[in-house]
């Protein structure tokens, strides 16, 4: 039995995205891949509202995480860390080699633009890594006002994590100064895993010049030479970039203000069900995530049992990551979801809480 995903991350494909990676193959030094691949940049450009480089890279974000690290921190790395993913990011880069110090806010605080500043202040640091929306705790930290603060420090260079909220509401890459906006596609995307996308500022590729170390298969100037010849520096997923393809043409097809504002629609639908059935609400009301709730177990209830059941009805939900678990669940609300799906499974949910009271 197929499990409706509500989970983080993979969720639900459509079934003609799917269709699209059966998409006979073809070479990927052919001059079919060149079209394809150049489409496919030209459209994330214009959904990232940029002109900068975009690649694309066969691999989970956490790849491109970490050859982010590996190409644009030469001095020390600043991670701001609020939740289990961003915590990782800050063992990544040490396991990478590379000098860096962790700025902690509490599990489901966010990073504000004041942490920024203080940590950026001591002039330690040319480069520093954060998670705009962190789904182990369903918090979204303000990247707009972090985004002003980091105009301070030209000599940073920032690496930021759009992985669960890239498409869902407006980022524009080229405005907001960021000089590598990395994302995967299994989440807001709403493709199956496998593949990354990445910018690089000028300023990026010029620093990754200076820096040693930086690998092959994410090395930035390989996927800066293979983008003269609308290429990938390795074969990529071309199943995967076919789908993507047919993504972007359905993502301008809805329109982009209208899918921003679905998801701020499903956000603020799952905010009050779980707020009207006793539960509480981790993050903070300007921090809030528009791609999942992480709801606080304020009535106590066993949640391992409600997964277990809510699996059986064929519905898959999370309980709180790490140390949240049994604390918190989370509810995802991304991608081509609809307000009739949530709708849906909080019906079963509903079901679930009256049959234990009774």
């Amino acid at each position: 039995m197929h499990k409706k995903l509500f989970i983080p991350g993979p969720i639900e494909i459509a079934p003609e995205i799917l269709n699209a990676m059966a998409t006979p193959m073809i070479g990927h030094r052919m001059p079919e891949y060149a079209h394809l691949h150049k489409g496919v940049t030209d459209k994330l450009k214009k959904l990232m509202f940029t002109e900068e480089r975009v690649f694309l890279a066969t691999s989970s974000a956490f790849g491109v995480m970490e050859g982010a690290v590996r190409n644009l921190v030469g001095k020390r790395c600043a991670n701001f860390c609020n939740g289990a993913f961003s915590d990782k990011w800050h063992n990544v880069t040490l396991a990478c080699g590379k000098e860096a110090d962790a700025f902690k806010a509490e599990w489901g605080e966010p990073i504000t633009p004041e942490m920024v500043d203080a940590a950026l202040a001591t002039g330690k640091y040319d480069s520093m890594t954060l998670i705009h929306n962190e789904t182990s705790t369903g918090v979204m930290s303000p990247l707009p006002e972090i985004a002003e603060v980091l105009r301070k420090y030209p000599e940073v260079l920032s690496i930021v994590d759009t992985v669960s909220s890239m498409s869902a509401l407006k980022i524009p890459v080229a405005d907001l100064g960021i000089d590598c906006c990395i994302f995967g596609v299994q989440k807001a995307f709403a493709l199956p895993p496998g593949l990354a996308v990445f910018s690089a500022s000028e300023r990026a590729l010029e620093r990754a010049k200076t820096v040693p170390g930086r690998g092959y298969y994410f090395d930035f100037l390989e996927f800066a030479a293979a983008d003269e010849k609308d290429n990938t520096p390795s074969t990529p997923c071309i199943s995967l970039i076919y789908a993507m393809d047919l993504q972007l043409d359905r993502i301008f097809a809805e329109g982009m203000e209208q899918r921003w504002q679905r998801h701020a629609d499903m956000a603020q639908f799952m905010r009050n069900w779980a707020q009207e059935h006793g539960f509480g609400l981790l993050a903070a009301p300007p921090y809030r995530s528009v791609t999942l709730t992480c709801a606080t177990n304020d009535r106590g209830v066993n949640l391992a049992q409600m997964k277990k059941q809510l699996g059986e009805r064929g519905f898959a939900f999370d309980d709180g990551y790490g140390k949240l678990k049994g604390k918190t669940f989370r509810v995802a609300h991304m991608g081509d979801m609809q307000l009739s799906d949530l709708k849906e499974i909080t019906a079963e949910m509903e079901q679930i809480l009256q049959a234990d009271k009774d």
